[in-house]
């Protein structure tokens, strides 16, 4: 089931998946973590915190005002590949309009470009590279 999880609550699941269990977990917060607005999703299966995101109140030029930003999406091993992903953006897209957002984008890793691309995203750069992580595109998902 989705819920509303606290920052914390998502930073053992983002060094595991995100950083392969390299980094102290305070190293995997996010700056936008706390911003007001910002709110973060996990889904629990028997008991245990499988895949976890965060959106938060951030604005990509040129699509203006009302945008979010998707950031460390992670789910376990062993839940891949069985829509968990597809159902907790989901969840996050359809709250998000609830709240008059516009539109989500992200940072997308070259290996989540087809589950991203699944989801409606679309190309909006060319591929760049984050130091330490690797390559990336960003992707966009008009709301409403």
């Amino acid at each position: 089931m989705v819920e509303f999880i606290t920052a914390d609550q998502t930073l053992s699941l983002r060094n595991i998946v995100l950083r392969d269990g390299l980094l102290a977990l305070n190293q995997c917060r996010f700056s936008e973590d706390a911003i007001e607005g910002a709110f973060h999703l996990g889904y629990m299966s028997d008991n245990q915190l499988v895949c976890v995101c965060s959106f938060a109140p951030n604005e990509l030029d040129p699509f203006g005002v009302a945008g979010f930003q998707l950031r460390g999406m992670a789910t376990s091993n062993e839940y891949r590949n069985k829509g968990i992903g597809n159902l907790i953006v989901n969840f996050g897209v359809l709250y998000l309009k609830g709240r008059k957002a516009k539109y989500v984008w992200c940072n997308a890793r070259r290996a989540a470009y087809s589950f991203y691309s699944g989801l409606g995203f679309e190309f909006i750069s060319d591929e760049f590279e984050i130091q330490g992580i690797g390559p990336h595109k960003k992707m966009y998902l008009k709301i409403s």
